[in-house]
């Protein structure tokens, strides 16, 4: 009599790729993520078994991703690990999957999951505060060239050709200017449409340069450089905290790290450090040569490391750097209000101005 395998996973090959399928057709969203977590944290530190721990958590979710933390518990129901069943039926990067991995070998999945919802929790507060700082410039500039475009072919014209009227009036040649500008552009409304669209579809298509390029000039420019260092800091000391947190060394806890840093300048420091450190290097002497912590983080780090408090000097650190994302932010919208300004008056105001220099120069006439 053949003896029948010791485990059989309710799930095959087939299912697996079934998963893989499903999980492209949502995203698990960073909310999600952080709710989950948080659920997991709570549940599994009071001792509630990780099948029911998860079949609550389906209950927490948007609709949207519930399918997915439902095949979770059935892949861990079936024998899988917590961490395979992530990684398989997809959704979570690289990052939450090694935290769950190593947690899974110290045996405080509770306490990680609590980790990454802290770390979620940042993110999210991070990220609202970049989409402020981008959405809000584009959205008064847009407004700005909107209304300039609206005047240029409507409202100029039409004084344009008022004034053409009078045949004693000497135009300046700025307003002459604008004023053929602005009836060319009404003349040929079809053109200036085309290449509107033509402009969009550029953008579209080449949005990863338009990206990179936007990214570029957002690490050299002051005060919003500022920012975005904080933000790479704030993202890369809570993936520390939680990686430090399930026992992971160092040196694998930089190989994870590294990958949520975009930053290419703080990347490619950080690579050094870890392979160096694998070299024999020491960690302390390493730190200071990482130039992209400021100086306060740097010295924590070394007094940390000498004391062997590294996992809480991490997640002191992403802490401060949360806020420190908070205060940064607040200070560079409150410049750029008046900037924008500015540069709406500069926009706008040039209109104006061709069309009230000849209206000066009829009331100059009359005296």
């Amino acid at each position: 009599i053949r003896r029948p395998p010791r485990s059989t996973p309710l799930y095959s090959s087939a299912a697996s790729d079934v998963y893989k399928r499903q999980a492209q057709e949502s995203s698990l969203s960073l909310q999600d993520q952080a709710s989950l977590n948080e659920q997991l944290g709570q549940l599994l530190t009071r001792g509630v078994p990780l099948v029911e721990a998860l079949e609550v958590c389906a209950a927490t979710v948007k609709s949207a991703s519930k399918g997915r933390v439902v095949r979770m518990r059935e892949m861990v129901a079936g024998g899988s690990s917590f961490s395979e069943a992530c990684r398989v039926v997809g959704g979570f990067d690289n990052v939450t999957v090694a935290v769950y991995r190593g947690a899974e070998r110290t045996g405080d999945l509770g306490g990680a999951a609590k980790e990454l919802a802290i770390n979620a929790r940042r993110r999210l507060a991070v990220s609202g505060k970049a989409t402020t700082l981008m959405i809000y410039p584009m959205i008064v500039l847009s407004i700005s060239v909107i209304v300039a475009a609206l005047m240029m072919m409507i409202i100029v014209p039409m004084i344009a050709e008022g004034l053409r009227a009078a045949n004693n009036i000497k135009l300046p040649f700025y307003s002459r200017m604008i004023f053929s500008l602005g009836e060319g552009m009404r003349d040929n409304a079809t053109w200036v449409g085309v290449g509107v669209l033509v402009a969009i579809i550029g953008l579209i298509v080449g949005r990863a340069a338009v990206i990179n390029l936007f990214r570029l000039a957002m690490r050299r420019l002051p005060m919003v450089r500022d920012v975005v260092i904080a933000q790479e800091l704030a993202r890369f000391f809570s993936v520390m905290a939680a990686m430090t947190r399930t026992g992971v060394t160092i040196s694998d806890a930089l190989a994870v790290s590294n990958q949520a840093i975009t930053h290419p300048v703080l990347r490619r420091q950080l690579d050094r450090l870890r392979t160096r450190l694998i070299e024999g290097g020491l960690l302390r002497n390493l730190i200071e040569e990482v130039t992209s912590f400021p100086i306060s983080t740097r010295r924590l780090l070394v007094a940390a490391e000498r004391s062997g408090d590294m996992e809480h000097a991490f997640g002191t650190l992403a802490g401060d750097m949360t806020d420190l994302v908070d205060r940064t932010s607040s200070r560079l919208l409150a410049m750029l209000e008046p900037a924008l300004i500015v540069v709406m008056f500069l926009i706008i105001g040039s209109l104006l101005l061709a069309l009230l220099l000849p209206m000066l120069t009829i009331s100059g006439g009359v005296r």
